[in-house]
């Protein structure tokens, strides 16, 4: 199968699986709070780093494939948190790399419960790489000139969280904005607004075994909601094991170890249920989690997210 063919099948599936993503895609998102809610900057207390790699669709050619980097930590004593990531997703022939600074300010909302509110300001720039692609037509000027685009952008969080409890919603890109061609002649892509709803609460089950339950919906305007549900297990404050669900697309497993005090490793594998499952073998995500306790008065987060 020729790339062209295999370019089509990946955005046909797409389509029916009723769900096509713009904003990259994480089975473990609720460890990489901070690119979705920018409010989620510093609500560890310590300085967190954090990589993570996705390859989604394994086995089909010019499928996603995502890289992100990220660290955040609060200012001193203060109510402020501040954060960077970086962000690369590829698919096909196009190249996505995004840079983004994240802040957040947070208050007591209760005895029990503190608000943190978020902004971010991202700069995203995007490529396209025609000779990627078996053009049909080696003539038309839609395919003349690669696409090499820079875009501002600016979104905004809340975040409102218990040592047992959190509730986010999130708005990570506020603008609408169109990616041309070089030529100007039509839109390559349009980036649209995405709104993430999420919330879980920690059970203990016993004084070694907690279990989280948690939801993320995803709504973008012209496709319908998404939504995972998780389920995660932390035993003994070392092993955690879950597994999640897609709605209409995807289940997952999902398991971690507390290395050391600051060193967290995790792997997510997902299991397409939709007609996409016919054309790869799963996806796979990868993430590390390094904290830094020395230069804060404080220990490790007791919150299990």
């Amino acid at each position: 199968m020729n790339v062209d063919c295999k370019f089509i099948v990946l955005f046909l599936v797409c389509g029916l699986s009723g769900f096509c993503q713009q904003n990259p895609q994480y089975t473990q998102y609720m460890y990489n709070v901070m690119n979705i809610n920018p409010a989620y900057a510093g609500q560890r207390e310590v300085l967190s780093i954090f990589g993570l790699h996705r390859s989604q669709w394994v086995g089909i050619e010019g499928a996603p494939s995502t890289s992100t980097v990220a660290l955040h930590a609060p200012i001193n004593d203060s109510k402020l948190g501040v954060g960077i990531s970086f962000e690369n997703d590829r698919i096909g022939p196009s190249s996505e790399n995004k840079f983004t600074a994240n802040l957040s300010y947070t208050i007591d909302f209760s005895d029990y419960y503190k608000l943190s509110f978020g902004l971010n300001s991202s700069v995203t720039n995007v490529k396209v790489d025609y000779t990627k692609l078996d053009i049909y037509d080696p003539n038309d000027i839609s395919y003349q000139n690669n696409v090499n685009k820079f875009s501002p952008n600016f979104g905004a969080g809340l975040y409102l969280h218990s040592d047992y409890t959190y509730v986010s919603v999130s708005v990570p890109g506020i603008l609408e904005t169109k990616h041309y061609s070089d030529n100007e002649a039509f839109s390559t892509a349009k980036q649209k607004m995405h709104l993430y709803l999420m919330g879980g609460h920690v059970f203990e089950v016993n004084p070694l075994l907690l279990f989280k339950p948690s939801l993320l919906v995803k709504l973008v305007q012209g496709t319908s909601a998404q939504v995972d549900l998780s389920a995660n297990f932390l035993l003994n404050e070392k092993f955690t094991a879950g597994i999640s669900y897609r709605f209409s697309s995807t289940f997952s497993g999902m398991a971690g170890f507390q290395v050391t005090d600051g060193l967290f490793v995790g792997y997510a594998y997902d299991r397409e249920i939709s007609k996409i499952s016919n054309f790869n073998s799963g996806s796979h995500e990868l993430f590390l989690r390094f904290e830094v306790f020395e230069y804060f008065d404080r220990i490790v987060s007791p919150r299990f997210f």
